[in-house]
């Protein structure tokens, strides 16, 4: 997703990973395919992450926005939201996923603001609405994600090197 370093989470979850030695940012994101599409995590906790992509770069043969970037846009800010809900000893994994195109845009920036729906113990479910400048809607996408537990250990040993999410 590019820089973080605007990002903000809330004190009790960077204590709780800076506890563990994680960087909070390179764990909550979209990886390589968030960083080659533009994505930036504005604010993330489990109550509210929002998001901004560019449409340059993103667009399809008829010069709109994407819907699989869409789709990236909205997975990646569900998906976090997911993360700080389970918590350090959980990771989400997306496992449905179902996004409604309702305009076309051909530039400028998107926002995507992911709230839940549902937050359990094993499942978690975001409501994702992405707009464009004007704060007209572009899409609403539906997340789902399963919180499986993971020891804390194993979850930092997927990590790459660079220490950024897959």
């Amino acid at each position: 997703m590019g820089e973080q370093t605007g990002a903000t989470f809330p004190q009790e979850v960077i204590d709780e990973y800076a506890a563990l030695g994680v960087d909070l940012p390179a764990l909550f994101s979209a990886g390589h395919l968030g960083t080659r599409m533009g994505v930036q995590i504005l604010e993330a906790s489990a109550d509210r992450v929002v998001g901004t992509m560019p449409v340059e770069g993103n667009t399809q043969p008829y010069g709109l926005l994407h819907g699989g970037a869409s789709a990236v846009l909205a997975e990646t800010l569900g998906s976090v939201g997911s993360m700080l809900h389970g918590g350090s000893a959980k990771i989400a994994v997306g496992v449905d996923l179902n996004c409604t195109h309702h305009r076309g845009v051909r530039s400028g920036l998107v926002t995507g603001v992911a709230t839940p729906v549902h937050r359990g113990r094993s499942t978690a479910t975001y409501e994702i609405v992405i707009t464009d400048e004007q704060d007209r809607r572009v899409c609403t996408a539906r997340l789902t994600c399963m919180l499986r537990e993971v020891a804390v250990d194993e979850a930092l040993t997927n990590l790459p090197e660079d220490g950024s999410a897959r």
